[in-house]
């Protein structure tokens, strides 16, 4: 009887070992659908865990005919990190009996960030995702304790396809998953580098262009090309400074002649027509009535002419031999002191001399000592 009880013994503890095996296999490889349990004490299980959830989330309300205030959704900070698997999964009959190692425990805060230091210190954010080869950008990123870091849709497609929870670098089981923004954070980093660098080239580049607007180059071609531009741009704000009423142009262009004709009319009526006897004596008399002693050229005494107006004791030595010229406007100089003056002005031409002292146009005549 003891023989009997004891193989019994040893095939119970077998069938036990065989259930909690094929139990851990159908966890192992995330086969839930699979039970081995009765359907239907299932779907009472699970009909009565639902009227308890029911029970516990029913609250008693009081109406009291106030307003209540409606509160927005909470909006949650797209920065926080969190633990997609906070709790461990429950223990498997294989694990309570010591077949196969626990889960380890969930890890602390302090665990985290060494994890994620070591991931930092690797690089992983900085690199593509090692399933898609493409950047972290913008999209959910997850960190694993292993220290592996890939995109949140791209680790769910690696463990839908391979069925199970391993890390695809370093095949670790039972990892723990957190989600992080480091990629993200270094990505709007480099949008703002590139954003702030496409700016400051585009200052740069005005600058130079106005740069190059000023200042002239070096050498002959460019030179000659830039100051070209500079009399077209001139010319061309002249142009567009000026008024385009033809009417006042035309209007200017008849004054500007009507006054040009004037002048010259002038010109003519004094300096046209030659003089008679009478009128210079006319304007000898009026040179008389002045008492002029001295030419107004070189401040030396005139000497005196045929109608005795000036007494020759008062000429200096040497001063009898030149000749007084008189003038239209009656004054009187030295001869040789207004050619000397005619020659000395050269921007005036003949007939149109000025006199020394009027300015007036002249026509002179030689008067005999």
């Amino acid at each position: 009887m003891s023989k009997n009880k004891g193989h019994s013994s040893k095939q119970d503890n077998l069938a036990v070992t065989a259930v909690a095996l094929q139990d851990h296999i159908l966890h192992d490889l995330q086969l839930r659908n699979l039970s081995i349990a009765d359907h239907s004490k299932t779907k009472v299980q699970k009909r009565e865990n639902r009227s308890k959830s029911l029970k516990r989330n029913t609250k008693a309300v009081i109406d009291t005919g106030l307003k209540k205030t409606i509160q927005g959704p909470k909006v949650e900070d797209p920065e926080k990190e969190y633990v997609l698997d906070p709790k461990p999964p429950p223990l498997t009959l294989a694990q309570k009996l010591g077949l196969f190692e626990p889960p380890p425990p969930p890890l602390s805060s302090d665990e985290w960030e060494n994890v994620k230091q070591r991931s930092v210190l690797q690089g992983d954010s900085v690199q593509p995702c090692p399933i898609c080869k493409e950047e972290f950008e913008l999209r959910p990123q997850v960190l694993l304790t292993c220290s592996h870091v890939f995109h949140r849709a791209c680790l769910q497609a690696f463990e839908k396809f391979a069925n199970k929870k391993t890390c695809p670098l370093c095949r670790k089981s039972q990892y723990q998953t957190r989600v992080i923004h480091d990629g993200a954070r270094l990505f709007k980093i480099k949008c703002a580098t590139r954003i702030q660098a496409c700016w400051r080239g585009h200052v740069v580049r005005k600058w130079y262009q106005d740069l190059r607007r000023k200042v002239p180059p070096t050498d002959a071609k460019l030179r000659r090309k830039f100051f070209e531009e500079k009399f077209t741009e001139i010319n061309r704000r002249i142009l567009c400074s000026f008024s385009t009423d033809i009417e006042d142009l035309f209007w200017e262009i008849d004054h500007c002649l009507a006054i040009n004709r004037s002048v010259l009319q002038q010109l003519e009526d004094r300096c046209g027509h030659e003089l008679t006897e009478e009128d210079w004596e006319k304007i000898q008399i009026q040179a008389l009535h002045r008492e002029t002693s001295e030419c107004p050229i070189c401040l030396a005494p005139l000497p005196a002419s045929s109608d005795g107006h000036q007494d020759p004791s008062e000429t200096r030595c040497g001063q009898a031999s030149r000749e007084i010229v008189l003038l239209s406007c009656s004054h009187v100089f030295h001869h040789t002191c207004l050619l000397a003056l005619e020659e000395f002005s050269l921007g005036d031409s003949s007939p149109f001399h000025a006199c020394p002292l009027c300015r007036s146009g002249y026509q002179k005549k030689i008067l005999e000592c």
